[in-house]
């Protein structure tokens, strides 16, 4: 039979050798356990997922791919993990992932205990019900024993997070020279700056003017994230001057990091429920220059707000989705930056454009490049790109075809005529085996020899037995795939025609990553051209019955690169035009896939300026 292995651990190991990970050895345990069962672990189904935690089921990469994997037929019969607690340590998603594991005909292995998992009766459901329970409990407690250790270390003045801009961390030695725990200590070439942000702050200069003062002067600056610009920022400036820290006060506890069913979601605590101890030796800024940049701060808001009559436009709190169409979908090639909205009066109406957000909050010490592309007609072009040269029937219709190719023509060893010539070819070595145990050669090496035939014959016959299936079955889906895709063909379209709320979901879908944008002359209203490469396969997975609540990753998409430069002609509202073709190609991998799936892609890493 063929195993595949899962594997988790909810702290991640940094400065652990990867064979020397938990995870690893889960891995390597689970391997010999197979191997003792005469199974075959199939290399393509270990899934692994290092310090995410089991409590977390949305964002866990090695679990959703476990899960789109059993979508029957699985391609595996077998899974096995160290303990239930690998899959999940939360009672109600834990057993509905087990539940739809076990109705996919996979047998669930725990090798701590050498059990199978089984749901058969209302004895094994309830048995899993008190077994998910004591995960979660544990899960809790430990929750508690890290929050119990995080407070003492807090009121001890104790580092109990990462870095803070303005100061570096010190490990400290107890007796024996093991680490004992971490403080803070003033770094001075940093609290310059954190003096000079308060300084300006206090004159009356504003979040953007003092990054852009920042990064013309090239000032340290804080770690860049996400990929952003090393440099400094707005939400940067704001994160500082509303820092107790500075002051030589300690806040912690101010919210919480996981919501009541285990998952990440940042919550602000009462302020009953804070934390604060005076640090006077972490004293940055004095009081008085402290009370007088909060004091402008404040003056700044509420003119703000008097001026807007009230109404405050930041962004809501929660998670909305942005009203623009290409809102975190694009990015200035030239820096890195995303792009945003900006507008101006234009006669009785606002206009509108998208501009780098590195030029205009950051300075032209960061991005040198000004530009403004209208935003209908940069609108107009993606989305045309998009309905016209990937959601075209041809394309799709190709992109079936080649994949249910695939399907029945498998190259190499995959294919079912090279399992059964393999199976011939071991029936002869086992005949040739069996002559010379019964001509008195050495029994033990023989017997070996002839197990170790028997368990690679087994498993040449299921494979041979499974794609030959599996050619038949394409064949029989071909026809279905073609008509459902092509009827849903002229939906996708008409949504990439409708309003940014309705064209966003499509949008997310066909896009991996962002389009880059490239102003191709100097000037503000210069020609720009777009890339990118984009997937159709999010929107086939879902025509083919793939079940929601596991999403298949984009890796396992079907990807076709698209290359396509807009410009746009002189003047505020030029006309859109194609200054080049799209070039369109389809990459597959030899990867079997269930009936009715389509086959793994083999898109490379993408490039600068570019999206896969």
């Amino acid at each position: 039979m063929i195993a595949a292995i899962y594997a988790r651990k909810s702290t991640e190991q940094v400065g652990v050798a990867d064979d020397q990970k938990s995870v690893a050895r889960q891995v390597e345990h689970g391997r010999a356990y197979a191997m003792r069962k005469g199974w075959t672990v199939a290399e393509g189904h270990v899934y692994v997922d290092d310090g995410i935690s089991g409590a977390e089921f949305a964002a866990r990469p090695g679990f959703l791919r476990l899960m789109n994997a059993v979508k029957p037929p699985a391609p595996f019969q077998v899974l096995v993990m160290s303990e239930e607690s690998r899959l999940g340590r939360e009672a109600i998603e834990t057993a509905y992932a087990l539940k739809q594991i076990v109705q996919a005909g996979v047998a669930v292995w725990f090798y701590l205990e050498d059990r199978e998992r089984t749901l058969d009766s209302p004895t094994d459901k309830i048995m899993l019900s008190l077994t998910t329970f004591a995960d979660e409990l544990e899960r809790e407690r430990a929750r508690q024993r890290t929050s119990d250790a995080m407070q003492r270390k807090a009121r001890a003045g104790h580092v109990t997070g990462g870095r803070v801009f303005g100061y570096d961390n010190i490990d400290v030695l107890d007796a024996s020279g093991a680490r004992s725990h971490v403080e803070r200590r003033i770094n001075e070439n940093e609290a310059t700056v954190v003096r000079r942000i308060f300084e300006l702050a206090a004159a009356g200069h504003g979040k953007r003017a003092i990054a852009r003062t920042l990064n013309d002067v090239g000032a340290p600056c804080p770690r860049a994230q996400q990929g952003r610009p090393v440099s400094w920022s707005p939400s940067a400036i704001v994160a500082i001057l509303a820092r107790p820290l500075y002051r030589g006060e300690i806040v912690w506890n101010t919210t919480r990091k996981r919501d009541r069913w285990g998952q990440k979601r940042y919550l602000p605590r009462p302020e009953s429920e804070w934390i604060r101890v005076p640090a006077p030796h972490l004293q940055i800024i004095d009081e008085a220059l402290w009370r007088a940049a909060r004091a402008k701060l404040e003056a700044l808001r509420t003119e703000y707000l008097q001026g807007t009559h009230g109404l405050v436009f930041g962004r809501p709190a929660g998670r909305v989705e942005p009203k623009y169409l290409l809102s975190g979908f694009a990015t200035c090639a030239t820096c890195g930056g995303s792009l945003y909205v900006r507008s101006r009066s234009h006669g009785s109406q606002r206009a509108f454009y998208y501009g780098c957000s590195s030029y205009h909050l950051r300075g032209r010490s960061v991005c040198e490049r000004c530009f403004e592309m209208p935003m209908d007609l940069a609108n107009r072009a993606v989305l045309a790109t998009l309905r016209d040269d990937l959601l075209n029937p041809a394309i799709v219709r190709g992109a079936l075809e080649r994949a249910i190719a695939r399907l029945h023509s498998p190259d190499g060893d995959e294919s079912a005529d090279s399992f059964q010539a393999e199976v011939a070819n071991l029936d002869r070595e086992l005949a040739r085996l069996t002559s010379a145990i019964a001509g008195g050669g050495e029994l033990p090496a023989l017997l070996a020899a002839v197990q170790d035939r028997e368990i690679r014959r087994a498993r040449a016959a299921q494979r041979a037995h499974a794609a030959e299936a599996m050619g038949k079955t394409a064949k029989f889906e071909a026809k279905r795939l073609e008509r459902e895709l092509l009827d849903d063909l002229e939906d996708w379209r008409g949504l990439l025609a409708d309003e940014a709320t309705e064209a966003r979901p499509v949008l997310a879908r066909l896009l991996v990553g962002r389009l880059a944008f490239t102003p191709l002359a100097p000037g503000i209203h210069a020609p720009v051209e777009f890339r990118g490469m984009a997937s159709i396969g999010g929107l086939l997975t879902g025509t083919v019955g793939v079940h929601e609540r596991w999403r298949p990753q984009r890796d396992s998409n079907p990807c076709f690169g698209l290359e396509r430069a807009t410009s746009w002609a002189s003047g505020r509202w030029g006309r859109a035009e194609r200054t080049s073709e799209f070039t369109t190609r389809s990459e597959m991998s030899a990867t079997r896939a269930p009936a009715g799936a389509l086959p793994e892609a083999e898109g490379r890493e993408p490039q600068v300026g570019e999206t896969t």
